[in-house]
């Protein structure tokens, strides 16, 4: 671990261009598409769909209008997340019309911000006498997190403190309300986000009392007596969220992580999103603290999490209630929750983690995450959104067993709770926070993602460019343009997926010196030199660890970083009827279509059949009456399916020697 809090520094955007020929073809829909798709939404255009009346909140809150509120406990977030992709595209490309409705969308949050810094819709018009008094289930922690980190991002994409003096306002509230005086209260959030909102706006600002405030904030969670059942006592044992139960949330602690002291939990428990949106802020505060206790509960969760409840697909939360992590091992395929926002929390986890320790286990997981769940949570026409992301679907089971009920077939345009649609878009834009980790030591390169970057090296500053066609093509080439030889050393991730990668500089082949599933190679770069990186991308049968019993004598298919799957629309219904034989050989080919620039794979498998099945008896004593066909089977990449309509997909097959 670092002993430097300025170890390491947050890569400034504007000096990041992504130039992708993949990813940035997703940047350009984010900035074309989703942007002013989710800003109709947020006003109430989108026909056919649960209103958001978020925009309408503030104007309410603010006195511009009269009204009740409606929505979510937390609607107020969708408009924060919003704000933030808006910011973070902003560097990405100029948009004077998109910054002037930003801009009037901020000074719309500072007229409903209160005189006393507080800033929270549902409690300004609905229930002011009630703020602070349900932490456990009402999210003005969670709401206020996601207002200042879209004020950070602002500031940082336009220079303009409007929106983070405002967050400061409210964070300074926040501080004078929770702590350990007497006339303080005790407690923390039932869903975490202001740790690590809060986090981000301590290296902007600098103000020691925010890092303290979630050191507070970390550390007197799970203790007792217990804050849920105090506040539960002292506002006459009601409960929020009645359909639920009564109280539910204060009965349950361990779904928000509050059932012990974070340094006594041993596994990652509970809501999967509050799991990983606290540990990010965990390990951030690690880092800056120097504090060795954090950095071990980090460590010792994240393996828990990676190693025994994490999906093929960079999915956590395998069940559908608590949106949670159910017990090592349980993965199911199809009654998983996956949310779309815990593989995004899932990558600012990872994010934090490189930051601390170099260790390419964590970027695996991130680029695994990035390249599956959260690119398969939005259709490519960048207006149709999944929020559960299952392995397996039937849709003719899914319409009458209501076990799937959270389960959608074909990805919807919008949802009444919508945190996942702008949580896509914020992360999209922010990409090149997860391409680079810059440390004195070296500059660490974690995902393949071409752009043109500006690092600075102590006085100096390496500019450099990442080129190719990932994850499609094997090649990638990284060019140095700085016009004055720098010093430095590049780290290069070698992907867990790569069994032979190979490394040339200037022609030359280069010796393998790895440290943590890095490559370094430190040299006095000049303008020129050029790293060519090849990356064989052979196609993978990956096998599911024996006590993950809902894999057993199933395989998956993955290329590169890619999970592939079978499709109904190529491959006809009864997909559970196909098999892979273990000999098959694939092919790799480009798509046309909405596959176009994209591979897709074939290989020779056989099909089961019956005839007039539905007239045969439901069991039978003989060893099958089924027939077996050769069927050439299609694989499509995951995170693609459910843009042809509604059918049947599965990513783990049946294999047979």
């Amino acid at each position: 671990m670092s002993t430097l809090k300025e170890s390491v520094m947050e890569v400034d955007l504007h000096k990041l261009k992504i130039s992708d020929p993949f990813l940035g073809q997703y940047q350009q829909l984010v900035r074309d598409v989703v942007i002013p798709y989710q800003w109709d939404a947020l006003n109430d255009r989108i026909p056919e769909t649960d209103p958001s009346h978020a925009i309408e909140n503030f104007r309410i809150a603010a006195g511009f209008q009269e009204g009740e509120f409606y929505g979510m406990v937390f609607q107020d977030s969708d408009v924060a997340k919003w704000l933030e992709a808006v910011a973070w595209s902003l560097c990405q490309k100029a948009d004077p019309q998109l910054e002037k409705t930003a801009d009037e969308v901020i000074e719309l949050v500072a007229a409903a911000q209160c005189d006393d810094g507080y800033l929270n819709t549902y409690f300004t018009v609905k229930a002011p006498e009630d703020r602070w008094t349900n932490l456990a289930e009402c999210h003005e922690l969670y709401c206020a997190g996601h207002m200042i980190e879209a004020a950070v991002a602002f500031f940082q994409a336009t220079g303009k403190r409007r929106l983070l003096d405002v967050a400061c306002r409210l964070a300074d509230h926040i501080d004078s309300v929770f702590g350990p005086g007497e006339e303080q209260l005790h407690g923390y959030p039932g869903h975490p986000e202001i740790e690590l909102a809060l986090m981000r706006l301590y290296e902007v600002t600098q103000e020691p009392r925010y890092l303290a405030l979630v050191n507070y904030f970390v550390e007197q969670r799970g203790t007792q007596p217990h804050f849920y059942d105090v506040e539960y006592e002292k506002r006459g044992k009601t409960s929020y969220w009645h359909n639920y139960g009564p109280a539910w949330m204060v009965k349950d602690k361990a779904y928000s992580q509050a059932h012990q002291p974070l340094a006594e939990q041993q596994t990652a428990i509970g809501h999967a999103v509050r799991f990983v949106y606290l540990m990010t802020g965990v390990a951030h505060l690690a880092r800056l603290s120097q504090d060795e206790g954090k950095r071990q509960d980090c460590l010792r969760l994240w393996q828990n999490m990676a190693q025994r409840q994490l999906y093929i697909t960079g999915g956590i939360g395998s069940q559908s209630s608590g949106e949670a992590f159910s017990s090592d091992y349980d993965l199911p395929n199809d009654t998983v929750y996956a949310e779309s926002c815990a593989s995004i929390g899932l990558m600012m986890f990872a994010r934090r983690m490189l930051e601390m320790e170099a260790d390419s286990q964590y970027a695996d997981v991130m680029e695994r995450a990035l390249y599956n769940t959260v690119l398969g949570g939005m259709a490519l026409d960048g207006k149709h959104f999944f929020y559960v992301n299952p392995l397996e679907v039937h849709p003719k089971t899914l319409a009458g067993n209501h076990i799937y009920d959270h389960v959608k077939p074909v990805r919807q345009r919008w949802f009444g709770c919508a945190c996942c649609p702008p949580n896509i878009a914020r992360v999209l834009t922010s990409l090149g926070h997860y391409i680079y980790t810059p440390r004195p030591e070296a500059l660490y390169i974690n995902l393949y993602i071409g752009n043109s970057a500006e690092i600075p090296v102590g006085n100096e500053t390496l500019r450099l460019r990442i080129s190719g066609n990932y994850p499609w093509h094997e090649q990638v080439s990284i060019t140095i343009d700085s016009p004055q030889p720098v010093d430095h050393t590049l780290a290069l991730r070698l992907p867990d997926w790569c069994d032979d990668p190979q490394v040339v500089l200037n022609g030359a082949k280069v010796e393998q010196a790895v440290r943590k599933g890095y490559l370094h190679i430190a040299r006095r770069w000049q303008e020129g030199d050029t790293i060519t990186l090849t990356l064989p991308m052979p196609v993978r049968r990956v096998y599911g660890n024996p006590l993950v019993r809902h894999l057993a004598g199933k395989v998956a298919i993955q290329r590169g970083p890619l999970v592939y799957c079978l499709e109904q629309a190529d491959n006809g219904e009864e997909l559970h009827n196909l098999w892979l034989p273990k000999e098959s050989a694939f092919t790799a080919f480009e798509g046309k279509g909405i596959f176009a620039h994209k591979i897709l794979l074939q290989a020779e498998g056989i099909k089961r059949t019956a005839t007039d099945a539905a007239k045969q008896p439901l069991w039978h004593y003989d060893i099958s009456p089924a027939a077996s066909q050769p069927q050439t089977l299609t694989f499509i990449p995951w995170f693609s399916w459910a843009n042809r309509g509604e059918g049947e997909m599965r990513i783990w097959v049946n294999e047979i020697q």
